[in-house]
């Protein structure tokens, strides 16, 4: 039985349409991935920017989040663990953490105070809720908090920050949605 509080949650979340994230958030992509098993950040050697590798039933690829190009593709890896896994292109050799379908997580929060929240009020339809008060979504949505992805087509994988807090990405079986921050000068 829920509680008034959570009925009070359950109802606020369920009453929040989906909402561009807020500045300095930037829609960055919005990639088809069929079968997508999960997803890791990692950095490029070279300068530092972000990487989202993404691992699916067809294979592994890799993408700039920066630009939200693909930049390097493999149909056919090496059978590895689902949770570690090496690299591709300028990643050749290192350990990527993958977060998904077989467990794992990625960062919930970012240095600069931006919390992300999954919530399913009416499961099993997740929704994603970015949030700059700390995650306690108080409130009406687009003031403190946003209800800034609703997984209703497929099921959600991962949610979550690079380590930089730069890019944010939502990976569903179906497709993978990045944002990002323009870096500081």
């Amino acid at each position: 039985m829920l509680t008034d509080h959570q009925r009070e949650l359950r109802d606020r979340f369920l009453a929040a349409p989906v909402q561009p994230a807020p500045p300095p958030w930037q829609p960055l992509a919005s990639h088809p991935v069929g079968g997508l098993l999960g997803i890791g950040f990692a950095v490029h050697p070279d300068d530092g920017r972000d990487l989202v590798m993404v691992v699916s039933s067809a294979g592994h690829g890799l993408f700039d989040a920066v630009t939200g190009e693909k930049i390097a593709r493999d149909r056919d890896p090496d059978p590895e663990t689902e949770t570690d896994l090496t690299g591709l292109g300028p990643l050749a050799g290192t350990l990527v953490s993958i977060a998904g379908l077989f467990g794992g997580g990625l960062h919930r929060t970012t240095p600069d105070g931006w919390c992300l929240d999954v919530v399913a009020p009416e499961w099993p339809h997740e929704r994603v809720l970015l949030s700059a008060d700390g995650g306690h979504c108080a409130g009406p949505p687009g003031q403190t908090w946003w209800h800034i992805f609703h997984a209703d087509h497929s099921e959600l994988r991962a949610a979550g920050f690079s380590p930089s807090g730069r890019t944010l990405a939502v990976a569903t079986s179906s497709d993978l949605t990045l944002w990002c921050q323009p870096a500081a000068t």
